[in-house]
């Protein structure tokens, strides 16, 4: 059934928008749908509120749905009401709109997942029962299913069985990971759910306590020590977890993940483990890259758990990226698809379509604009920075502050600089920009508060008055 679909917009975009619906609309795989756009008075699409909308826009006609700018901020539930029909944001790019059509612009189902993260609290014997639960919280935050206590060698952890109980009273699956049999002993009476890790030396601890145990080789890379443990768990209907160890890189990586791959072969419904932190945690680059490949071989495998820490600086979101990445290649692998086009939370130090606007666009655009206000854009070749008197283009923000005149206006320079430092990132790392928004660094971003911005226009015009006040006297 054709939709017919009410874009609004702005004097700067209509043009452009149009454009843009027509090719989409053109494109025999996006499902058919008629369109009108209804300018309303704005130069900015960006600036549009729910409010001047509902004074502006009079009726929407035969539309189904009324599309705004995604740039569009407040609440749209009154313009529903108002006019009867579905009211959505749109992309925050325009040029972002083929996307937002056909089977590219429904939004993944990215509810679902396999792998179950284990959080390891690395330094829980130092910290007190508070601090263990502060933590777990955390974790848990940032999509962790299991926390896991880790003890420490020759370290006391005297509260272990409290930090264990207390966890366990407000909800959390534990395990604990110590190759001290007291502590396994001590974690499986308190109630812990599994206990990291078991050998066929140790197993015996299964059987005086409740807990999953997780095994591993009593030596190290010794599969048929691994293959005993799982068959005695076997033979005693035991539910377990095997982990055959992922080894750092020149240590033995690329042998632990052949390690896997047999574990796998030669038992195709048992559940397994990986623990991921010898990678993520050890190696000296983005650890959203790390996680990414490591969760598609996950996938492959169908390996069922992991073990992530997030200790290093540089890994400090670690657990939050494997969420994602578990929850990405859960989707893809359902859909038979590459993990493309399905979340962009681990890209984040470049984006899949940095530049969207080319040097001819911007000018047409810049052509336009009849009032003072700077407007910035960023295409392949650098920074556009523009308003009724001209266009300037650098790569360098200092070589574009003559032009803008604004050495008596200490509010509006401030400005300038934090959005033009913002596109020279942006353009040297091949990145989205869009004007008045943070840089998307994916699962990495700190969403600001946008009260300081508000704050800042505030106190600019604020400034504006009183000089203009002070001229009149």
């Amino acid at each position: 059934m054709t939709k017919n679909l009410l874009f609004l917009t702005g004097k700067l975009a209509e043009k452009s928008l149009n454009k843009v619906l027509s090719e989409v609309q053109s494109n025999p795989k996006t499902p058919p749908f008629k369109y009108r756009i209804e300018q309303i008075g704005v130069s900015v699409a960006a600036l549009m509120t729910p409010d001047l909308i509902a004074r502006r826009l009079k009726e929407t006609g035969d539309a189904d749905k009324v599309i705004v700018p995604g740039l569009c901020q407040g609440d749209l539930a009154a313009l529903e009401a108002k006019y009867g029909v579905p009211v959505e944001r749109g992309p925050v790019d325009l040029k972002d709109l083929p996307q937002y059509f056909g089977h590219a612009g429904v939004a993944p189902d990215l509810s679902k997942y396999q792998v179950k993260i284990f959080a390891e609290i690395v330094d829980a014997p130092y910290l007190s029962v508070e601090g263990i639960i502060q933590k777990a919280q955390q974790y848990q935050a940032q999509g962790a299913n299991v926390i896991d206590l880790g003890c420490l060698p020759a370290v006391p952890f005297s509260h272990l069985a409290e930090a264990v109980t207390a966890l366990k009273n407000i909800g959390f699956q534990v395990s604990v990971d110590s190759l001290n049999t007291d502590d396994l002993l001590v974690a499986g009476h308190a109630g812990a759910d599994y206990l990291l890790s078991l050998t066929e030396k140790t197993l015996w601890i299964a059987n005086e306590v409740a807990s999953t145990p997780v095994l591993i080789p009593a030596k190290p890379h010794s599969m048929p020590s691994l293959y005993r443990a799982i068959e005695i768990c076997l033979k005693r209907n035991k539910p377990f977890i095997a982990d055959a160890i992922l080894d750092p890189i020149h240590f033995g990586l690329t042998d632990s993940i052949v390690r896997y791959q047999k574990l796998r072969k030669k038992y195709p419904e048992i559940q397994i483990m990986m623990g991921i932190g010898n990678l993520t945690e050890l190696t000296d680059a983005d650890t959203t890259g790390i996680n990414a490949l490591l969760f598609g071989m996950i996938s492959e495998l169908d390996i069922n758990a992991v073990l992530a820490t997030s200790v290093s600086p540089h890994a400090t979101n670690a657990i939050a990226e494997a969420d994602i990445a578990r929850r990405i290649m859960f989707a893809a692998k359902r859909d038979d698809r590459l993990p493309r086009g399905y979340s962009d939370g681990l890209l984040g130090l470049h984006d899949r379509r940095p530049f969207t606007y080319s040097v001819d666009e911007i000018k047409e655009i810049a052509v336009q604009i009849k009032d003072p206000s700077f407007r910035i854009q960023v295409s392949e070749q650098g920074l556009h920075i523009y308003n009724r008197d001209g266009i300037y283009e650098a790569i360098d923000p200092f070589v574009l502050y003559p032009h803008l005149k604004v050495d008596d206006d200490a509010s509006h320079a401030f400005y300038l600089g934090v959005e033009l430092a913002r596109a020279q990132i942006a353009w040297q790392l091949n990145k989205r920009y869009v004007q008045d928004q943070e840089l998307n660094w994916g699962v990495n971003a700190l969403h600001a508060k946008k009260t300081g911005k508000t704050a800042h226009r505030e106190a600019s015009i604020k400034e504006k008055r009183n000089k203009k006040a002070v001229k009149e006297i």
